[in-house]
């Protein structure tokens, strides 16, 4: 099948396939890096409950290195941190549930439309 018998409609939908497909990689390369922050941030607060009382604790501020006394207020900025992050890495794996489903079906009315793959004129009708 050329290009030029393919309807507008498919054309369409192939169009909206790729762009699902650029989305869900750009949502997952999100999730990769907010991920390497939570194990990042989990690693400094295991090492920070190691400490004794004696040992002096630095903050990291841009450029510089500042010493930090209240170690529990550090530690709370770290857990709502922690918080805050994880809330954001649900809310990407939500979206990525959500077009990844809209992905496979789009895929499928493709393959339909196309007359080859698993799916049947019956399974390619509008859900």
């Amino acid at each position: 099948m050329s290009m030029k018998e393919i309807s507008p409609q498919l054309q369409n939908q192939i169009a909206q396939y790729q762009q699902l497909q650029q989305q869900l990689q750009m949502l997952a390369q999100q999730r990769l890096q907010l991920e390497a922050k939570l194990r990042e941030i989990d690693g400094t607060l295991e090492e920070l409950g190691k400490l004794t009382g004696e040992t002096q604790v630095y903050k990291s501020i841009g450029m510089l290195l500042v010493r930090q006394d209240d170690r529990e207020s550090l530690k709370k900025e770290l857990e709502d941190h922690k918080e805050t992050l994880t809330v954001r890495v649900r809310s990407i794996q939500k979206q990525e549930k959500s077009l990844s489903e809209r992905y496979d079906q789009l895929g499928e009315k493709i393959q339909g439309a196309l007359g080859g793959g698993p799916a049947s004129p019956s399974s390619s009708d509008e859900t």
